[in-house]
């Protein structure tokens, strides 16, 4: 590995090589990162926060060891904070599934023979995708099972930082992996190889639509849902087919459109009934039926949504995006008690979801349903004649840094029609209406290509 230019923290190269900080580095658990460079390298606390822009006090509190056994670690969730951590250490940016660095490009001599894979690793210029380009070349095949395991890992890595990570960000990485898989389908594969980069393909068209459909590219996330639904059919894969019917009733809750919902849920159950995408597909259903008004459909949805999740094993990534985390249920009964006018019980699982969504030093790992969660007891507190905590909690939640605005709007639209309907001529009312419209008005003017 080629040496960084130096900065009070910059990682020796024998912490860098070591498999549990690399783990850490492509998990983006910086927390992690700093506890073991301390450890493994004597790179103080000091240094660190010197070299990323924290304090010191800080960065101590990211690296303390879990000791709470639930597994949560604060997280640094914006983009540019991640740059600049990832600067700070002389992080190659391939290991945290980023472009090389421009201190990396500076350094980087003339290549001696671009076909060599370890001449592109030396000059720290792989991506989460080139790693699988390189184990590629090394076999001289088309493609080779270290090659398909390097892909599941990116877009398990991809899937993983969901939660949190930014749009944008997600964006571009899962369409590297998009063009990266679709080229590999164009080589020679066994029978077996090309259904493994189908299903790939299929997982990774499952997330863009999630990330589009958050950024507002709603056309595109319609495209990027049904090519996944193709593949899902044309490889006989029942979960990913049943995630599309999932991504489906997610775009028909926030659009109001009950009966299409409905109707999506069925196609999901009929296309997998053994997989976690069946808890929140019931969970889609109680929202919709708490919309439309049918406290029974509600508490049956949720009592076999619960029944479902029960069955299952407590995951060990329970952040997957698509892996239901247990802790997730009281987000879906926070809504659908919110709906039905149970204030407090909504208010009780919100504050629960919003507890659970922050780390021990304040992070938000969960940051879009600790937002809702926000709307939520804003709701709660508008209904009991409380319109300035009301606001409060409605303005915290819109700016929110990581949110899914179709998601974000349809709560924040109740908030803002219980603030109307019981203090119309209040001038936070009035502001906070504002602000909504000024965010939709946005939001329609931002549809982007694919």
């Amino acid at each position: 590995m080629a040496e960084a230019a130096p900065t009070p923290a910059a990682l020796p190269p024998h912490v860098l090589e070591r498999a549990d900080v690399r783990s850490a580095i492509a998990n983006h658990d910086f927390g992690e990162v700093f506890r073991l460079a301390k450890l493994h390298g004597n790179v103080s606390f000091a240094k660190i926060a010197e070299a990323v822009g924290y304090k010191r006090e800080h960065i101590g509190k990211m690296a303390r060891p879990d000791t709470d056994g639930k597994g949560v670690r604060p997280r640094i969730t914006q983009f540019h904070k991640i740059l600049e951590v990832v600067d700070g250490l002389r992080i190659p940016g391939h290991l945290a599934g980023l472009a090389p660095r421009p201190w990396e490009m500076e350094r980087q001599t003339a290549p001696s023979h671009t076909d060599d894979p370890s001449a592109l690793i030396a000059r720290g210029g792989a991506g989460l995708w080139d790693v699988a380009e390189m184990l590629r070349r090394t076999e001289m095949s088309s493609i080779n099972s270290a090659a398909l395991e390097s892909i599941e890992q990116g877009i398990d890595q991809l899937a993983r930082a969901y939660p949190y990570a930014d749009a944008d960000y997600l964006h571009e990485r899962t369409r590297n992996g998009l063009h990266y898989v679709t080229k590999q389908l164009e080589g020679r594969t066994t029978l077996r190889q090309h259904r493994e980069l189908l299903v790939d393909a299929g997982w990774l068209f499952l997330l863009n639509a999630c990330v589009q459909y958050d950024r507002g590219q709603r056309e595109a996330a319609n495209l990027s849902k049904a090519a996944a639904l193709r593949i899902g059919e044309e490889a006989g894969h029942g979960e990913i087919m049943a995630w599309a019917w999932e991504i489906e009733a997610w775009f028909a809750l926030t659009q109001s459109r009950w009966q299409d919902m409905l109707n999506a849920v069925e196609a999901g159950h009929t296309a997998d009934q053994t997989h976690s995408v069946g808890v929140q597909l019931y969970a889609h259903k109680a929202r919709a039926a708490a919309r439309m008004g049918d406290a029974r459909l509600v508490r049956d949805s949720l009592d076999a949504g619960r029944a479902r999740l029960d069955r299952l094993p407590r995951p060990d990534h329970p952040e997957h995006h698509f892996i239901i985390d247990p802790d997730k249920w009281d987000f879906y009964e926070m809504d659908a008690y919110r709906l039905l006018g149970d204030d407090e019980r909504a208010a009780a699982h919100a504050r629960s979801v919003i507890r659970i969504s922050t780390g021990p030093d304040g992070t938000e790992v969960s940051p879009m349903r600790a937002a809702e969660a926000r709307l939520t007891l804003g709701v709660a507190a508008a209904r009991t004649g409380e319109i300035e905590e009301a606001i409060d909690m409605g303005t915290t939640a819109l700016e929110a840094d990581r949110k899914s605005l179709p998601s974000l709007l349809l709560v924040a639209d109740e908030l803002d029609k219980e603030l109307r309907a019981r203090y119309p001529r209040e001038a936070a009312t009035c502001d906070f209406h504002e602000r909504i419209t000024v965010i939709k008005r946005g939001a329609a003017g931002q549809e982007l290509p694919f």
